[in-house]
Parts: structure tokens; sequence; C-alpha cells
């Protein structure tokens, strides 16, 4: 088994609960962490056996770009779960979203949701 995490990546999206908010967009950040079922990378040294960040990168932009969500839960599990349907060798998948700009009224740095998904 292998762990890959991809951090910090960015992306503007229209997700939130409020209706300007899937209106006019803002910036979030997502982290990707990625457990394979085994060590083959290892042995083959091949991209198809492993993780390939370009890819990792192209569909979690596809996702937090063009589809919207009112529950950054359900954008990180939608996230997990494209990413296990394409890559069958990876045993989870966890997405971290981050959301700068929140209608909290209190300053804070950001909200941040989590969801481990697991293939099969």
């Amino acid at each position: 088994m292998a762990k890959v995490r991809i951090h910090n990546m960015m992306f503007y999206g229209f997700h939130g609960v409020y209706e300007y908010e899937r209106e006019q967009g803002q910036k979030f950040y997502v982290d990707i962490e990625i457990e394979t079922k085994d060590d083959r990378m290892a042995e083959t040294d091949d991209v198809k056996d492993g993780v390939d960040p370009a890819a990792i990168y192209d569909i979690v932009k596809d996702v937090t770009e063009n589809k919207r969500f009112q529950m950054l839960g359900a954008l990180s599990a939608h996230i997990g779960d494209k990413l296990l349907a394409k890559y069958p060798h990876f045993r989870t998948v966890t997405a971290r979203i981050r959301k700068p700009s929140v209608p909290i009224s209190g300053p804070i740095d950001y909200v941040e949701v989590e969801t481990t998904r697991v293939q099969g």
C-alpha cells in the first residue's frame, strides 16, 4: 500500500448554501489523500499502477469548477467517488475542501470539510 497526497490545489467554484454563493463563486482549496490497495507501483514503476497527480488534478478541477453543490461535504464526497470509479486500484480517497469566504459573522480563516470514501 502507498499513500499519495496532493495539497492546496486552488479552484474557483460555485458552491454554498446561499444562492449568491452559487452565482458569484469564490476560491476553494482542495487536498487529496489517496491510499492504494497494494505496492504494485513500486514494483512496476508504471504510472497506471500508481497515482498520476496531473490526472488527479484534472478530475478535481472538473468537479470543483463545473458542478455546483450547496454542501462542501457533497462536493468532497463526489470528488472521492469520481476518483474511486476511475481508479479501481485506489483503496481510499480522502478529500479535504477549504472555503475561506464563509457567511459567518465573525473572523475565521476558513471552513474545512473532509470526507473519506472507500473502494467497493
